[in-house]
Formats: C-alpha cells, structure tokens, sequence
C-alpha cells in the first residue's frame, strides 16, 4: 500500500504544488488548510508522515505538531516554514520534528527529506530559546540552524570553524542558550589572546603561592562554568603543553588547580572554534592529534558572509536598528541602492564587518534613510560598476548596442537565457559537475539550475 502523507499549509498553492508532487512519486497525498480538520481526520486514521508549516491562519503549526506528537508519539513530521529563525528550527525539534524545511525548498529534497523520514524513527531534541543575532534564510545559514537545533540537547563535543568575523561564538552561544545548561554558566575564552604562561592558570586556577604574585587562592575557568558551559575559542592558538592539560580534563573529568594537591572533578560542556586548519596544524606537529579527535566529534562550520550574501539586507537592517538604540539615535534604515551596493562587496571581515560598517553609517549619517553616499570612502570607491569591476559589463554593453543598431528586437529574453545558461554551466564546472552545490552557491532551488542548464 503507498505511504500517505498529509500537509497542512494555509496556502493552497503550497499544497497543490506538494500533492502534485506526491502523486507523482506514488505517495497518496491528502491536504488540510487548518489543523481542526487535520485532527479531525485522525479518527479515520493515522497517516505515515505528516508535513506541517510553522504559521497557520489563527494557530503556530508548531503547537499543532506537538498536539500531533502526544497522540501519536513515532509519526514523523516535517516542518516548513518561510519565517527563518533559529527560535522555530530549535522548538520544531524539541517538539520531535524530524527536519526542519524552510521555503522557497527544491522538490527533490523535499522526497529526499520524506523518504529518510519514512525509513526511521523521527529526531529529537531538547532546546528552547532565541539566539537574536543568528539572522539569515540563506541555504547554507539553514543548514547552520539545523545543525544547532540537533545538537543543542546533546554534551557531544562540538568544533566551530570558519573566517574570522563569522560569528563562531554567537554559534556557541546559541548551543548553550538552548541546552540543558542553558541556566547555568557560560564562559568564553580566546585562548590567543592571554599570555602563555598566564593561560593555564586561566584555565585552571591556582592556589596561593603557586607563582610569584599569585597572594590567594583562585578558581579558573572551568570552576567558573561548572554545570555550564565553557567556549575556547581559538584553539589552534593553545601552546602543546596546555593541549596536553586539556585532554586529560576531557578524558577524565578532573584536574588539579596550579599549585594544588586536591583533585577537582569538573562537570563542563567544551565548545571550541577556530579560523585555522587543525588538521594542517596535526601534519605539522603544532597540535596534538588525540586531543583534535576529541574536539572535532562534530564540527560546525559556519560559512563566510559571501557565501550567503542573500542574508545581507536582513543583517543590515538588524544591525542598524541595533545601532540607533545603542547609540540613542533616531531609527536608522537603508534604501535599496545601497543593500544592492553591499549585497556586492567582498567581505572580507565577513558579518564582524557589515556590524562594524553598519554602527559607523548609523552614528555619522546625517539622515534616517542610509544611502551609498553615507559609506566610508574605502566602501564607495569598491562600488559595483565602478572601473575596477565593470569589465565583465562592457562587453555586454557593446553587444547591446550593437544588437539595437541592428534592429533587433526580443533582446531581454536573448540576454536574459544567454546569461542564466553562462551562469549556470559556470557554477556546475566550477564545482566539479555537482549541482546541488553549484545552486547551493548560486542561491537558487536546484530545479531552478536545471531549468536553466536546460534553457
């Protein structure tokens, strides 16, 4: 007998386009616009699997689900949602949902997600909370707070990695912020930035006369997070010695403080991120193998600001709204011009910068309304367009021109296939054949690359 699948969205046009779609993968597919009905159908019988969007007309499809759950504990359910905040990824999975799905979603992954689903017991997790700062809809932002979602409830140790500016330890924190711990400490250190011969007593505490000047007793780091959490930040930067220290507090739960007889055990989750290769670190003997194998059980990587530029008009509109009440402003906003102007620029500071930028424009503009004229010179000058990056318009120019004193006539739709088709064929051969990456990449469903590899 096929699998049935029921969907509730209040939006006819989502569930037309998912029956459709079940029914031609052989799934028999029955549709609901409000959760009364849906409930309502349960006295005729329990369906396999049951996808169900976040905000529905009058109720939170999320308390829908958990309604769902209680009579019906192994269904599985995926959850939808155009509204893309890490507050609904983490409740969808405390309540039991199997995935979280945010829309516009490809179809394929969609059947992907429903297959997977089908075969095994539905994930858990255990979190609550918002992590206001982590702002994005873009793929690869999702998969970020898919991830947080799933291991949040856990104490498995977790590796954060990416670019400086990134935003690894507002990762961490949103790990802790909806765990378990979430009421007890957390404490973040940048191992980097103390002092060798200051850090393991940082770590660790000592006791009074364990070195010149140390006149009492004091509790370390991990003293401080018992119960919690404790983030290390940069720990490719840890001297050999301290790594050594540090596996055997991970291994064994215990440690002496510096100068100190009385074993202290520890109970502390370890978060760590770095912006360095640890596994290039390893082959260069600068940071011990054990205890990178320990750290990176599961490793986060949370991706550069260039890889998700369709993030960048919500992070600036967050961070100049932040901006005006830190600094007692009138409400800042920017006009399109210059979200189309920054959506552009490289980022090489990546969500650190735009912050930074953003609180610059919104002390110094002298209107509410922000403009390409508010930016610093450095930004202005690397505008789109300008001499250094219209080269590749040029040519573009003169076929047009050439094209129209021809006479021709259709030339948008000419244009317009001629530079998806470059644009797709680009992108897959850059990523070696691999489409679900290349649209990944290009920020478009993978149907949409197909249709366009096809045009």
């Amino acid at each position: 007998m096929a699998d049935e699948i029921w969907i509730i969205d209040d939006d006819p046009a989502i569930r037309y386009v998912l029956e459709e779609y079940f029914d031609s993968q052989q799934m028999r597919a029955r549709s609901f616009s409000d959760g009364a009905s849906l409930e309502a159908a349960l006295e005729e019988g329990p369906p396999d699997l049951v996808i169900a969007d976040v905000r529905l007309d009058g109720e939170s499809g999320l308390d829908l689900m958990q309604r769902l759950r209680e009579r019906l504990e192994d269904l599985p359910v995926i959850v939808m949602t155009a509204y893309s905040d890490l507050d609904s990824a983490v409740r969808a999975f405390r309540g039991g949902a199997f995935e979280f799905l945010a829309k516009p979603f490809d179809l394929d992954e969609v059947g992907r997600l429903v297959a997977k689903a089908l075969r095994r017991a539905p994930g858990r997790a255990d979190t609550a909370g918002k992590e206001e700062e982590l702002i994005g809809a873009s793929p690869a932002f999702q998969h970020l707070v898919r991830m947080i979602g799933r291991l949040s409830a856990s104490d498995v140790p977790v590796l954060i990695t990416g670019e400086t500016g990134t935003g690894k330890e507002l990762v961490a924190r949103a790990l802790h912020r909806h765990s378990p711990r979430a009421s007890k400490p957390f404490v973040a250190i940048n191992t980097a930035a103390i002092p060798e011969d200051l850090l393991e007593s940082e770590l660790f505490g000592h006791e009074k006369g364990a070195f010149t000047g140390a006149e009492g007793r004091r509790p370390g780091r991990f003293e401080q997070a018992e119960g919690g959490t404790l983030f290390l930040d940069e720990i490719g930067d840890m001297p050999l010695k301290l790594q050594t220290r540090l596996l055997r507090v991970l291994a064994e739960g215990e440690y002496y403080r510096l100068g100190g007889h009385d074993l202290i055990r520890t109970d502390v989750r370890v978060l760590t991120a770095t912006h360095r290769d640890l596994g290039e670190l390893v082959r260069k003997g600068r940071f011990r193998a054990d205890l990178y194998h320990r750290l990176k059980v599961i490793e986060l990587k949370v991706p550069p600001l260039r890889d998700r530029r369709e993030d960048i008009p919500a992070l600036t509109d967050h961070f100049l709204r932040q901006a005006a009440r830190e600094f007692n402003l009138p409400e800042r906003s920017a006009d399109e011009s210059l979200i189309g102007h920054l959506a552009a620029l490289p980022w090489p500071g990546n969500v650190r910068e735009l912050r930074h930028l953003c609180q610059s424009m919104a002390a110094l503009a002298p209107g509410e309304v922000i403009g390409i004229d508010d930016l610093p010179d450095e930004y202005r000058e690397s505008r789109p367009g300008g001499d250094a990056d219209r080269s590749w318009t040029r040519g573009m120019e003169s076929e047009l021109r050439r094209r129209l004193a021809g006479n021709e006539d259709d030339l948008h739709a000419r244009f317009q296939a001629q530079f998806e088709t470059t644009l797709a064929r680009t992108a897959v051969a850059a990523c070696d054949g691999n489409q679900s990456e290349a649209a990944r990449r290009l920020g478009i469903s993978r149907n949409t690359l197909a249709r366009m590899l096809k045009s």
